[in-house]
């Protein structure tokens, strides 16, 4: 093949979407941080380990293949900041990062807004998400609060949250109830059809 050839294939492909060449991603530099498993298209993993997934194992988890992220797959992925006032001190706080449905498109969720998003955290609270209500929420993914990494042992190192403060019909709830469907500490999602 001759250098404008090559070249020309190279200008190609950097212009193709993410998403169609994220099958051919390089593996994750740094430790899993969220796995997305089962109605995807790809996966940067194989099948759940008996040995090394011991948290999915013992929270039933199952998959073939995943899509797994590590913090800065996340990170290079458009971050939204909202400020929603939080229930452990009634006081407003900036969360920030990817969307939710962002995080979907980029794991090769296949099954469109009809897909249905398992959201698994580390103590094992689940809840159930559409991906069209994920979208309508305006789900984010956060990985920091007030501009600092979430942690392990606190709310991290990734919650899924929205702005109750300002979304129907969160917004008129009492503080206490507005966070049920946030899981703080994720790190599963189980994408069905």
């Amino acid at each position: 093949m001759n250098k404008r050839a090559m070249l020309a294939i190279g200008a190609l492909g950097a212009t193709l979407p993410w998403q169609a060449r994220a099958a051919d991603a390089p593996a994750r530099g740094g430790p899993g941080l969220l796995t997305v498993a089962g109605a995807i298209a790809h996966g940067n993993r194989g099948a759940l380990n008996p040995v090394s997934d011991q948290l999915m194992l013992k929270h039933g988890a199952k998959f073939d293949k995943a899509w797994q992220f590590d913090a800065a797959m996340l990170s290079r992925l458009p971050a939204l900041t909202i400020a929603p006032t939080l229930e452990y001190d009634s006081q407003p706080h900036r969360l920030s990062g990817p969307l939710l449905s962002t995080v979907a498109e980029a794991a090769g969720v296949t099954a469109g807004a009809a897909a249905m998003l398992g959201l698994r955290a580390l103590d094992g609270y689940t809840i159930a998400l559409s991906l069209a209500d994920a979208r309508a929420y305006r789900m984010i993914v956060a990985h920091t609060l007030d501009g600092m990494p979430l942690s392990i042992g606190g709310l991290g190192p990734l919650w899924a949250v929205i702005d109750a403060d300002r979304v129907t019909p969160f917004k008129d709830k009492p503080l206490k109830e507005r966070f049920g469907l946030c899981p703080w500490g994720l790190y599963f999602i189980d994408v069905t059809a």
